[in-house]
This record gives C-alpha cells, structure tokens and sequence, in this order.
C-alpha cells in the first residue's frame, strides 16, 4: 500500500536549485509555450485573452419544463454553455413510472423519460450556437439518442451540436456506481458512442474522461490525476482496438477534474495533467491537436459544509481561481448551500456571479500562464508528474485498469485514502473552519430547496400514458428488439449493429429511455457487487487521540456486557451511488470490534426491512443523499412492522435539513447526522443505542 502519511514533495522556500534538480526532459516539457506540446501552460497560445473560460453552471431538476427555465434563466444571466443534471432514475435507465424511481423523480436532476421530455428540456434554445454538456454514463446510450432525435426534429442536424456527453463508464465502477451493466458490455457501449459520434457529429465531445468522483471519493491528487489517465488510456485502446483512427476521435475527447482547497496543488494538477495526456497521445504517434488536453472544471463537493455554510462562498471562489490559473477551459462553481440541499435560486446566481466577477473583474484573463516559470510551481508540477507515473505504474502491474477494477484494488486503495483524510480531519490535523475549528454556536438558518417528486412524478407518469398510447407499439417492439440482437453480436465494426444508432431508431418511434435499457439488460443483466471496506487504517491514525480513546471504552464495555460482537447492519436507500460516507462508518465501527455488514446499493426499503429480520441487527444505519429520505424511511419503516423486530436502533445520515431532522426524530429515528459529523461521535451515539436498547430488557437473544 502506498505511503498516505505523506506526498513527499517540499514545502517551504523554492529556488533555482528545485528547478536545476529536475530532469532535463521534464525541464524542457515544463518549459515550453501555452499552446505548444505538452501544453503545461495551457492549451491555447492565447488563454483566456481571446476567449474566457465558459461558464457552464451544472444544473437540472424537477420536470423538463422546469429546467427549461433555469437554463434559459442561467444563459440571460451571464450562463456561456448548459450543463444537465439528471435525475437518478434517469441516470439509472429507470423510467419515472417505475416502482424503483417514484422516490426520486426529479429529486436530484431532471428527469428524462423519452424523446418528448428531451425536446422540453431544449425548448426554445439554440442547439448550434449553445454547448451543451450531460452528465450521463450507465444511461448513455438512450439519452444520447433522446438528445439526438430530439435536435433533429426541432431543425438541427447531428453536425451542428456543440457539447459533451460523459460517456466514461469506467469511473462508475471505482467511485460513482451509476452503472447499468458490467464492465465489459458498458465499454461496449462506450465505443459504440465514440464510433457514431465521430462519424455523424464530428463537433461533439464523446467522453469526458472524469477524475472529479475520485477527488470527492477521497483520493489524492496525484492518484486521482492516475485513474483518470488509466482511464484515458482504456478508452485509446478500445477505440484504436474497434478500428478507429486515433486521430479521428481524439481531439473529441475531453476531461473533467474536480478541484479542492489545496490551492498550489489542484494548479499544479491540472498542468501535470496536460503534460502526461499529451505524452501518452503522442507516444502513440496522434498529432499534436490530437494530444490537446481540454478540460471542465467543477468546484469540489465534498468541501462544502453544513456548518457555516456561508464560508462555502469563500472556498468555492478559492477554488475556482486555482482552475482558472490552473488553465481549465470550462467551469462549474458549485452553490454555497449544497451541503444542505440542491441549490436555491438566490446560491446559483451567487455561484455563477463569482465565475462573471472572476472574468471581467479581477484582470484573470489578461495574462497567459502567470504561475509560468515559478520555482514552486514548476517544482510541484514536477513532483505530481513523477507521483501519477509510480501509480500508473502500480496500475499496470494490476494487469491494467479494467483488471484493476474487477480485482477490487482500485476501490480498496480509494477507501484507504478517504479513511486516511477522514481520519485526519477527526483529528483537527486537517483545518475546517466553522467544523473542527473556530466553531460557532450560533449557525445561520438558510433557505432549502425541496423537489416534490411526487408531484413531478405524477406528471411524468402521465406524459408517458400520453406517449405510449400515440406511438405505433409494433414499430417500438421491433426497434427494441433490433437493439437487443446487435448485443447479442460481439462488435465488429459494423454499423447495422451500432448500438447508438439503433437505439437512435428506437427513441425515434418513442421508445422510452426505461425500455430501452430494459432491452439491453435482457442480455446483460443489471451489474451487482458487494460492498467492500478496509478495518484498522483510521484507528491506527487515531491511537493517541483521546476521543478516539473513550468510545473505543465504551464499545468495549459494550461488547463485555452483550457476550459478543454488537451487530451493526448499514444500507443505503434508493438510488444514490456515493458510498465513501457509509463505507468509512463500516470500517471505523469494524475498528472498535463490531460486526459490521453493509448491504449492497440499490436494494428497495422492502429488502432492507427482511435483511433486518434476518440478520437482527443491534443497531441499523442508513444513508441517503439523494433528498429522498423522508419518503424512504417512510417506505422502510412501514415495510420493518410486518415483522415481529425488537425495538430497533435507527440512525440516518446524509444530506438532511435541520427540518426534516427533526421530523425524523419525533417519527422514532435515534439520531440524525449531517455532512460532516465526526466518525467518533457517530461512534458514541450507535454504541449508546445499543446499550440503551440492551438495558431495556426488551433485545432479544
């Protein structure tokens, strides 16, 4: 395992000597001018003097109509390109009418059901003069194709759209987890949508290779800056092995990175990102436009706090600066109350305005490369630059990054490193204002934002009524069959077994997006794995830390009055794929000696509630993020009284309004915990459950 304890990279004063030091040809790539290879001080001769970066607000949620709106509202305002936010059953290939998704309608994203809902969303917008990017990945294939058909019927053809698709399935199996299928058919998928793309809309982005979800699963830059080049290679390999020209699809390739609070570094990162792109595109002998490295930027998440949730507008400015300098060529700053709840109205335009005041204010774009040059940051540079290749290197000793994934590694060494921070961060080693120090007891109350889902499933439900019954249902049964045969088929390159183009034709007749991938999962069926943690990497960090100290006692007087390991089952609910929380729960409680299981993700309130009764766990956590979890823990608690249980601990975190928590707890929830919250006071609250419960009289054997 790698050495988390440290980067090893200097801190301190920087001279010429730190630059002597370096290797005569990184020397010469850290050198060279904005716009020429390797493009370490940007992609363009000209920066940001020319043209700023665009402003690309990551936004969607409710109905079609809705975001219609707030697109629209975004590009009066100062908005330069649209970004969509889909909802998770969307993302997840579940029509809104489905049992899965009636939850979650429109709670996190809009939802898109079919070519109608798609031409709702675009209303009025000019698809060849507006970029627009989807955040789209196990779903890829219908919503590209619902996008697609949807620009075509209101007058634009294939050629003429602008934008990205994210198409990077890859980083779903390491951090997201929106996947449909499994590895080997969803890279199927992938290439499908590179080959139809390049051929028929040479003008759009086919994959944004993404390292954002890794920098907010907990890695360092230097290992997210390594799986995401992994990544990239994967994809160059498929392509090239699918009978592509590398030159042919290349210069459609984009990135996506997040950026954190550690100023100097997420610079830094972005530069090493462009000099190790380039050096692999031109190893493989693709041309210089070809081995141009664009990226989208996305203000980090995972910085973001509950607490004070004003200073959120701080580190968010902070962060977008270190883009900027850092040269991305696409922005998104997130909303200061997004710990709390998707972005109201009043923290989008706020986000958006520090993007405007950042362009036309401060004199950003006036200069080319301005950190060109220092000690420090070519020094950095440099050092992130050695750090990916020893990753990159530990990868391919894994047999590859595919290999990597199915073995566990990748996971395994993303879970280390969460641990490592979290760890830290409980410590108060790792600073944050208003959370660990300087901490006020007066918070200020801001406004939530809350998605009806079932008013906008309702909706949904009946703009699919309306659909199926104006749609020619032979002409859908045979689009779909067609689509589920040419899967059937390994991929030889032939186009009659596209499946972007078939599914294409399907969303033509008015095939759903659901029914589409439900045809799809006929031959590859929906992908499952167990959930994995790693006992002993966050106690060890805290074995002098006298809180650490003190709940660990109790779990163990705990453990002596039960006989026995305290049980302790953890879930998710619904269809959010963030784990990173509920897996360092797991090893954290497994680290003060109780079993621990953690059922795998998109299991409905029922499962849960007979995983209850089967297991009869002393205690049961669940987490939500996705704003659904008023309905869930309704569902569940529900489903929990058809069995005879004991009187049952359960405790909630996640993304929850003061409101809702307090809602919660009159409904029987022990304890509610927001982002944020200390592992050891999570720690000490479940080991009291369980005692209290224990004590009762009332737990049974």
């Amino acid at each position: 395992m790698a050495d988390f304890s440290s980067n090893g990279r200097k801190s301190g004063l920087y001279s010429q000597q730190d630059w002597q030091q370096l290797e005569p040809r990184l020397q010469q790539q850290l050198a060279a001018s904005a716009g020429v290879p390797p493009y370490t001080r940007g992609p363009y001769q000209s920066m940001y003097r020319d043209k700023p970066w665009t402003i690309r607000q990551y936004t969607g949620f409710g109905s079609a109509a809705a975001t219609n709106q707030a697109f629209k509202t975004s590009l009066a305002e100062g908005g330069q390109g649209l970004s969509v936010a889909f909802d998770l059953p969307t993302h997840l290939g579940f029509d809104s009418d489905q049992p899965l998704a009636a939850a979650e309608v429109g709670k996190t994203g809009v939802a898109i059901d079919s070519v109608e809902d798609m031409k709702q969303l675009f209303d009025g917008i000019d698809l060849s003069t507006t970029s627009v990017s989807m955040t789209m990945n196990g779903a890829a294939l219908p919503v590209m194709a619902a996008f697609i058909v949807a620009a075509e019927e209101s007058g634009y053809s294939p050629a003429q759209l602008r934008g990205t698709i994210q198409n990077d399935i890859l980083k779903e199996f390491m951090v997201r987890n929106t996947w449909v299928h499994a590895p080997e058919p969803s890279l199927r998928i992938s290439t499908d949508i590179v080959r139809w793309l390049s051929q028929h809309a040479p003008g759009f982005n086919s994959i944004s290779i993404s390292g954002y979800h890794f920098q907010e699963g907990g890695a360092s830059a230097s290992l997210e800056l390594a799986l995401t080049l992994a990544n990239g290679r994967e994809y160059l390999d498929r392509m090239t092995g699918a009978g592509l020209n590398l030159d042919d699809f290349c210069p459609r390739l984009s990135f996506f990175f997040g950026v954190g609070m550690n100023f100097f570094e997420e610079i830094a990162k972005l530069r090493a990102a462009r000099l190790l792109w380039s050096e692999e595109v031109l190893g493989r002998g693709g041309s210089a436009k070809s081995a141009r490295m664009k990226i989208h930027c996305q203000t980090s998440g995972w910085s973001l706090t509950a607490q004070e949730p004003h200073n959120n507008l701080i580190r968010t400015t902070i962060e977008a600066m270190a883009a900027v300098f850092g040269g991305t060529q696409s922005l998104h700053t997130n909303g200061y109350d997004e710990a709390v709840s998707i972005p109201t109205d009043e923290s989008a335009r706020l986000a958006r305005n520090t993007q405007l005041i950042l362009q036309q204010e401060t004199g950003l774009t006036e200069v080319v490369d301005p950190w060109g040059g220092s000690y420090m940051m070519e020094s950095l540079t440099a050092g992130l630059v050695n750090e990916v290749r020893d990753w990159l290197t530990q990868i391919e000793q894994q047999g590859g990054v595919v290999a990597a994934i199915e073995s566990g590694w990748v996971q395994r060494t993303l879970h280390q490193q969460a641990l490592v921070t979290q760890a830290r961060l409980d410590r108060g080693e790792t600073p944050i204002i208003g959370v660990n120090t300087c901490r006020s007891e007066d918070q200020p109350q801001v406004a939530v934002r809350s998605i009806d889902a079932s008013l906008t499933a309702a909706n949904q439900k009946q703009r699919l009524q309306r659909l199926k019954a104006g749609r020619n249902p032979i002409a859908v049964e045979q689009a779909l069959y067609n689509l589920q045969q040419a899967a059937q088929h390994c991929d030889s390159g032939d186009s009659n077994n596209n499946l972007l183009s078939l599914t294409i034709a399907a969303i033509r007749v008015r095939a759903t997006v659901g029914e589409c991938v439900s045809a799809l999962t006929q031959v590859w069926p929906r992908y499952q794995r167990p959930q994995q943690w790693q006992a002993s990497i966050y106690a060890d960090i805290r074995q002098d830390d006298h809180l650490w100290h003190q709940v660990r006692r109790q779990a163990c007087r705990l453990q002596q009055r039960l006989g026995r390991a305290p049980r302790l089952l953890l879930s998710k609910l619904g269809l959010d794929g963030h784990d990173r929380g509920i897996r360092i729960i797991a090893a954290g409680m497994a680290d003060l000696g109780f079993d621990v299981e953690v059922l795998p993700l998109f299991i409905t309130p029922a499962e849960v509630a007979r995983q209850c009764q089967q297991q009869r766990p002393d205690v049961m956590g669940i987490s939500l993020l996705s704003g659904a979890h008023m309905t869930l823990l309704e569902q569940f608690q529900s489903q929990l009284q058809q069995y005879p249980v004991w009187p049952l601990p359960l405790l909630v975190g996640g993304v929850i309004s003061d409101d809702d928590a307090a809602s919660l707890q009159q409904q029987g929830i022990a304890a509610v915990f927001g982002p944020g919250t200390p592992l050891e006071k999570i720690a000490k609250v479940i080991v009291e459950a369980v005692a209290v419960a224990e004590e009762s009289g009332l737990r049974q054997a």
